[in-house]
């Protein structure tokens, strides 16, 4: 089924819960109420052809409201269609009902929502982190959360739990020459002869000619 019939059949069946709908590339996306997107999901499984879901997303649109959104990736194997579900979810009220009793693909990507933004699932058989460990006090998708991260302890699971070293970044193409070798011969070679490996190995701050 083409998805703006689709969307029509949506309308038709659930009103008001289906919002605007929009094209763009030859996408269509449709916002739906949040009380209501398990009963569209299975709708659109059952009625529409819809029987792949390919992805569910969370979204922080920080600074708007709702400030958060789900976004779900539907496919009909059949007719070859996509469509795009959107969900808004407020801050003050993170949680949306689940549909991994519609397709069972959902569990781990709800799961991942969950972890990165803090979004809960209503009705997820499973809802835990999948990403950072239980017990992390943050959700590092969200656009308030810095790029360089933020200070937590470790889970007693870990080695040496509480400390975390950098890791030391000695040699390798991705980090930055001391200008000792050049950039060409830092890096792995596959006409490096044994001699010129040997020689590497014995004199390894020795100055190369490029």
């Amino acid at each position: 089924m083409k998805p703006v019939k689709a969307v029509e059949k949506l309308r038709a069946q659930f009103g008001e819960a289906i919002g605007p709908m929009t094209e763009f590339r030859g996408e269509t996306t449709v916002r739906v109420a949040r009380e209501q997107i398990l009963e569209v999901c299975r709708y659109l499984r059952d009625e529409c052809g819809f029987n792949m879901l390919t992805d569910v997303a969370g979204v922080d649109n920080y600074g708007e409201d709702p400030r958060y959104e789900v976004v779900y990736h539907l496919y009909s194997m059949a007719d070859k269609q996509m469509l795009r579900l959107k969900v808004g979810v407020p801050e003050d009220d993170l949680v949306v009902d689940s549909v991994v009793s519609v397709w069972r693909t959902a569990d781990w990507h709800e799961r991942e929502a969950y972890d990165m933004f803090g979004i809960r699932f209503r009705g997820h058989p499973n809802l835990k982190r999948i990403l950072m460990w239980e017990g992390y006090p943050y959700h590092p998708l969200r656009k308030d959360f810095p790029l360089a991260g933020l200070p937590a302890e470790l889970p007693e699971t870990a080695v040496e739990a509480g400390r975390v070293e950098a890791a030391p970044m000695l040699g390798g193409p991705f980090v930055p020459a001391i200008g000792t070798r050049s950039s060409v011969l830092r890096e792995p070679r596959q006409v490096d002869t044994v001699v010129e490996n040997i020689e590497r190995v014995k004199n390894p701050t020795k100055k190369e000619l490029v």
